[in-house]
């Protein structure tokens, strides 16, 4: 996984993209969107709502994705996130498995229930900690979700957004540069006319993500939260 100051210029990132929306959820295992989510909701006074399986403390279903689900449904849920064990260059994700779909050679769990979160949730961001070219790919061995127009991705190494039908990238971190970005991907991109360096955590995201976010991780995450 990133490193910790990859991690947090993840985290502030995705929580700029979440300002103004009004109820977020965060699936499982995804501690990225939780912490980003988290954030947003400190930036907000508390106005923006979070949902986080799993957790006690910010999660009002009682009857798991199946209330989820029906949330999403009847649109009273603004942003979702995804990852993937691929990711290709219109913003498909593949959460079943690699290998021809007829006879997959690997098999995952992650599948249930993304295709639908991806048709009905508006804002769904792709996060992925692990850059490369084996998971950022040109094209998925199965789509689970297929991209969409201005979707978000955000890797430890840079921030791309679909247009024209594929990624085009809007910044890279720190410490990383254009060429390093396209040796790294799987798949070709253009760069935006306006891209620059990722604007890492303003002034104030820092105590906030050392205090109350920290605080609210440990439940869930506690590992993690101890990275921030």
């Amino acid at each position: 996984m990133a490193d910790a100051r990859r991690l947090r210029v993840m985290i502030a990132v995705i929580a700029r993209q979440l300002e103004g929306l009004g109820h977020v959820a965060v699936g499982a295992a995804s501690p990225v969107p939780a912490a980003a989510t988290l954030l947003a909701r400190e930036l907000s006074g508390s106005k923006l709502r979070v949902s986080i399986l799993g957790s006690e403390h910010h999660n009002p279903f009682t009857d798991g994705g199946r209330e989820l689900f029906d949330c999403a449904a009847q649109g009273r849920l603004d942003a979702f996130f995804l990852s993937g064990v691929q990711i290709d260059a219109t913003g498909a994700v593949n959460l079943l498995g690699l290998g021809p779909p007829r006879s997959l050679a690997r098999r995952f769990m992650g599948n249930f229930g993304a295709p639908y979160l991806a048709a009905l949730v508006p804002n769904v961001i792709l996060c992925r900690t692990d850059h490369g070219p084996r998971t950022l790919v040109e094209k998925v061995d199965f789509i689970t979700a297929p991209g969409r127009e201005g979707r978000l991705l955000v890797t430890d190494r840079g921030v791309f957004v679909v247009l024209g039908g594929r990624f085009v990238l809007l910044s890279w971190h720190q410490g990383e540069t254009v060429e390093g970005l396209r040796a790294a991907t799987g798949f070709a991109f253009e760069v935006a006319d306006d891209a620059a360096p990722t604007v890492g955590p303003e002034p104030g995201m820092g105590e906030l993500l050392a205090g109350p976010v920290k605080a609210a991780m440990r439940a869930v995450y506690p590992a993690f939260a101890e990275r921030l």
